[in-house]
């Protein structure tokens, strides 16, 4: 007998870890995980942000989720972080890379123009966005495999699949760093390479977001986006959850390898 798609969605009893909880997106990550059920180890730069979403979320349900704050500029603690989330919780079965260097992360010689774009920049944005899924994967991996249903989901972008269009940005005080593009294009090629070395026992996927409406993005910027976007608006955090919910249950437990597209139609075009 199939089982009913309320038991291959539940995640009760799981344990998750995921990076970049604290922002926006993270939070919509969690809170998806432990409605459905699972435990989350709380893992972002600001400890007291760590802290204050952790608490956020445990009024969802106590003893939900605890931080974790951790530099993942630094692989030492980065690898330190994922055994204490293991010990914690006395194992791990979902991971969800979501940290990055984003268009409104302020480094010097990130959000400018291209020529000014600077080295420094570039490196320390593909050690948060990329290097550091590898680090926390490769140290995660065996706990993964012996929880019989480990799901590993990276967060990509639009601009790891498509190249920017420049026009959004014209006369605006917005940047689009090719570090950013690199990096969460280096994502998805990471999960086909995981997908195949990480099989048959654990699973790896990527979710690609379209643009996500901010407060403040310059109207002008969404009219544009919106104008080229099949569906018609921006994405919001909210769309996001599905996705999650997918590929960290059983619901997806055939699917591995695979880039989900959330991104309203952008690349359909």
């Amino acid at each position: 007998m199939m089982r009913p798609i309320p038991s291959l969605m539940s995640l009760k009893g799981r344990r998750a870890l995921v990076t970049g909880a604290a922002g926006h997106i993270g939070l919509a990550i969690c809170e998806t995980l432990i409605e459905l059920g699972a435990k989350v180890a709380v893992l972002d730069l600001d400890a007291a942000r760590c802290r204050q979403r952790a608490q956020r979320l445990c009024r969802m349900r106590a003893g939900a989720a605890f931080a974790l704050p951790c530099d993942l500029l630094d692989e030492a603690a980065t690898r330190g972080a994922v055994r204490a989330a293991i010990r914690r919780m006395r194992g791990l079965d979902i991971v969800v890379h979501s940290a990055a260097y984003v268009g409104t992360t302020e480094f010097p010689g990130w959000v400018v123009p291209f020529p000014k774009q600077s080295v420094e920049a570039f490196d320390r944005a593909m050690r948060v966005n990329m290097t550091s899924a590898f680090v926390i994967v490769q140290e995660a991996h065996r706990a993964l495999a012996r929880s019989g249903r480990g799901s590993v989901i990276l967060i990509s972008s639009i601009y790891g699949v498509v190249g920017p269009d420049f026009s959004l940005y014209k006369g605006l005080d917005m940047a689009n760093p090719i570090g950013y593009a690199a990096s969460k294009g280096g994502l998805i090629q990471s999960a086909r390479y995981l997908a195949t070395a990480l099989a048959p026992r654990v699973r790896t996927n990527v979710i690609t977001p379209g643009g996500v409406l901010r407060g403040g993005q310059p109207a002008e910027f969404r009219r544009r986006y919106i104008r080229k976007t099949p569906l018609g608006r921006m994405a919001t955090e909210e769309d996001l959850k599905g996705a999650v919910a997918f590929l960290a249950s059983d619901l997806s437990a055939y699917v591995t390898g695979q880039n989900l597209m959330v991104d309203g139609g952008w690349t359909a075009w």
